[in-house]
């Protein structure tokens, strides 16, 4: 099997609760979907990265406005993004959310890179029963200027900062 492109690192920026581990394991679910679906690699390809660190950090707040940083590091993309949890849903819409979310990311990124257009979305496969050794960072928020305070997401800082 070809080397895995598409690294996951998966975080959580909620304020005093826990993480939202259903999410979380729709979106790994998501990218490894998305990693191992041969047009994508194919897309990945033509990139001129080797691989690319996609980080995402889930916030129990509602936003408008995502966050995102996108760094070209040698050979590699760093792309971290911030996403909203998403409201009560059955499984299967969370994993419908999960992979537009996945998605919408890369194409940030691909108007971020001029990259060419992204290939159709992968098709679907059966999500985990257990992922109990989903690796999540868990990070208080840094603390923001007051009028800041109730902006509703992470300032593009935090972003940079959340995975080191």
């Amino acid at each position: 099997m070809d080397e895995l492109w598409l690294h996951p690192r998966l975080g959580t920026a909620t304020r005093g609760g826990r993480a939202p581990r259903h999410y979380l394991i729709a979106l790994q679910h998501a990218v490894h979907t998305i990693d191992a679906d041969p047009r994508w690699r194919q897309w990945w390809n033509r990139t001129g990265f080797r691989v690319c660190q996609l980080g995402i950090v889930t916030e129990g707040v509602d936003h408008l406005r995502p966050s995102a940083d996108i760094r070209h590091v040698g050979d590699q993309l760093r792309a971290n993004f911030t996403c909203a949890l998403p409201s009560d849903c059955s499984d299967h819409e969370l994993m419908r959310r999960a992979l537009t979310e996945v998605r919408t990311m890369f194409e940030v990124i691909r108007e971020a890179m001029a990259l060419p257009a992204l290939p159709p979305d992968p098709e679907p496969v059966p999500s985990p029963s257990c992922a109990d050794d989903l690796p999540v960072i868990e990070r208080a928020l840094t603390s923001v200027p007051r009028e800041l305070e109730h902006q509703g997401y992470l300032t593009l800082t935090q972003v940079q900062n959340f995975f080191g």
